[in-house]
């Protein structure tokens, strides 16, 4: 949680989970860590957010601060939205009065972790990295290092870690979770949990309106991500994103004829939006790998944790594909189930990006983005019957590779009389063509010689616009200028429409 989080990072930090934290008389007092101490830092950024509905422009600069610890390879692992959006990121020492600037070299918004690189390596010379430990145990003491609002200096929090979980974390992307009862507080975010002076994981969120739950991001997640990055870009977390149920309902049991011996997770809906995929309602998952999977869709992991058998996946992934055991009406049967580091969306998140947009005459156009749902607060209307509702979470199809969405009001001139507010709308086809993407949409109005031009809405109540084909092209540079717009469309977009 960085200092003054916007609303749309807000967004992007996982807030939920509850429990009532564990306590234990006899938890020896965790010792304060030098060393722990010597290796966080203070994060600053300098943050322009996108401007939804005004998509050739940014955000006014908001500065926000985090914290963040340092590792091998002269680097400082942090939480990815403390840099989301960052124009400018500065590191302080602890105990430091300098400010050094830093660059952004890998980020996971999924996961929430990132890793900066420092423009002065001397900075390493006398702050070694803070070692790291395998995963603590329940009732383990444990200290939480930041620098939380409030104040300045080092923050050091005490408690005990209260939980383990396998958990959604953001943009569909789910990870093991520790959950700890030591306070946390915006600014803490990207600072090292420490048991026994080896730091156990990352501070990354805090379950609000509660006091004392905290969540940390454990060392087994970090390292999957630091070795992605260190195989080159981040390719995302390997995932199954079918939809499932449990084998618990009697009725269910029943109806599918499975022997009482049978334990597994039911696939209630493949998912075939990667690709094909082997499975079908009404697998019974039984095991992953060697592993057995109960009713619940869980597994044991020694003595004393149970998790969603998905977390296996990150263990037994092997050339993009886990083995699962499935039964399929009434036989047992090995297969192997392709996995994805990032799940397809016909409506995506920006995940850190900046829009894609292009201007038409009075119209602006961008691609529908989950961000895009922001467009709707004003204009319920529009929302009736749109694919931007409608469509949440549906992988892209032959007729829609993404939405087209209108960002923003009509610009004002005499092509928009008598038009309403189209801000929101999904636009369904020019001139009878469907449209499929951004970029098909801009070569249509690129190579259309005819007349008139035609925008339909693919929504149940709203108007079509009809604009004069050759007058909106003329007038399309007095509007830029009259509004302040310095440049028709995103280098993308502006690409295609400068082609043959």
């Amino acid at each position: 949680m960085p200092t003054k989080p916007s609303a749309f990072l807000s967004a992007l930090v996982l807030l939920c989970g509850a429990a009532a934290p564990l306590y234990a008389a006899t938890t020896p007092e965790p010792a304060v860590s030098r060393d722990a101490e010597n290796a966080v830092v203070k994060v600053f950024s300098t943050v322009r957010l996108p401007d939804l509905s005004r998509p050739w422009a940014k955000q006014p600069p908001q500065e926000i601060s985090g914290s963040g610890v340092i590792i091998e390879g002269q680097r400082i692992l942090t939480n990815a939205h403390v840099v989301a959006y960052a124009s400018q990121v500065q590191v302080q020492a602890n105990q430091s009065g300098d400010k050094l600037s830093a660059s952004v070299v890998a980020v996971a918004p999924g996961i929430d972790l990132a890793v900066l690189k420092l423009e002065d390596p001397s900075f390493f010379e006398h702050r070694p990295p803070l070692p790291r430990a395998g995963m603590p145990k329940i009732k383990d003491a444990v200290l939480a290092y930041g620098f939380p609002a409030g104040g300045t200096s080092l923050s050091i929090t005490r408690g005990i870690v209260s939980r383990i979980e396998f958990v959604p974390y953001n943009l569909g992307t789910s990870g093991l979770r520790i959950q700890i009862d030591a306070a946390i507080n915006p600014g803490n975010s990207g600072g090292p949990a420490v048991v026994d002076g080896r730091m156990i994981g990352l501070v990354f969120s805090h379950l609000q309106n509660s006091e004392n739950i905290g969540y940390i991001i454990p060392n087994e997640e970090i390292e999957l991500f630091l070795k992605s990055i260190a195989a080159g870009p981040y390719r995302g977390k390997p995932a199954m994103f079918d939809e499932l149920q449990t084998l618990e309902n009697p009725a269910l049991r029943a109806y599918l004829k499975i022997d009482n011996a049978v334990r597994g997770a039911v696939v209630y809906r493949p998912f075939d939006g990667a690709g094909p995929t082997p499975l079908k309602q009404w697998d019974v998952i039984t095991q992953i790998a060697d592993t057995p999977i109960d009713d619940e869709g869980m597994i044991k992991l020694g003595d004393d944790l149970r998790v969603a058998f998905q977390y296996l996946i990150q263990k037994v992934e092997h050339d993009d594909a886990v083995p699962l055991t499935i039964v399929r009406a009434g036989k047992k049967q090995l297969i192997r189930l392709p996995v994805h580091g990032h799940r397809p969306l016909l409506i995506p998140p920006l995940e850190g990006t900046y829009p894609s947009y292009f201007i038409y005459g009075p119209l602006v156009f961008s691609r529908a983005h989950m961000e895009s749902m922001q467009l709707l607060r004003t204009r319920a209307a529009s929302a009736i019957g749109s694919p931007l509702v409608a469509r949440i979470g549906e992988p892209p199809d032959p007729e829609h590779q993404e939405l087209v969405v209108i960002t923003s009001p009509l610009f004002p001139h005499a092509l928009s009389k008598g038009y309403s507010n189209p801000a929101g709308e999904i636009v369904r086809d020019v001139n009878g063509t469907p449209v499929k993407s951004l970029a098909q949409l801009v070569t249509l109005l690129r190579d259309l010689k005819d007349d008139f031009v035609t925008i339909n809405f693919d929504n149940l109540v709203g108007e079509a616009l009809v604009f004069p084909r050759a007058q909106t092209v003329a007038a399309t540079e007095d509007i830029l200028t009259d509004n302040g717009v310095r440049e028709q469309g995103s280098a993308d977009m502006m690409r295609i429409w400068q082609g043959k």
